[in-house]
């Protein structure tokens, strides 16, 4: 798992995880995604409705692979009562979550501030 700091920052408060992706998650592969997996939700598994913040300010792109870790982890979350949500995406990535309509599965705020303001 050495390699996800390069692609992944996480934070923690209380039971809010904060996931920072890098611009580095456009050409990830899915062994990475499934490791970043793991390693964003282990420590979910306690928690009771835990909520997850995915922060894409860095992020100018990104595809099937990740929207594949974004849904994995909403189903993790849901199923134990929490929350994903979204925040600092750009033009092209509003797009792209409109086209494929999960704008309509996650609330998406303009800025992180938003999204913590928003799940307390």
């Amino acid at each position: 798992m050495s390699d996800l700091p390069d692609y992944f920052d996480i934070e923690w408060h209380d039971s809010t995880v904060i996931v920072t992706p890098s611009a580095g998650i456009e050409s990830l592969n899915w062994d990475v995604v499934e490791r970043a997996a793991d390693v964003i939700m282990q420590p979910l598994e306690d928690q009771e409705a835990p909520d997850v913040i995915v922060d894409l300010s860095q992020v100018n792109y990104f595809g099937s692979v990740f929207l594949a870790l974004l849904l994995r982890c909403h189903k993790f979350v849901r199923r134990k009562n929490g929350e994903l949500v979204l925040c600092g995406a750009n033009k092209l990535a509003l797009d792209l979550l409109r086209i494929t309509a999960l704008d309509t599965i996650w609330a998406i705020y303009d800025t992180r501030n938003d999204a913590v303001e928003a799940l307390l």
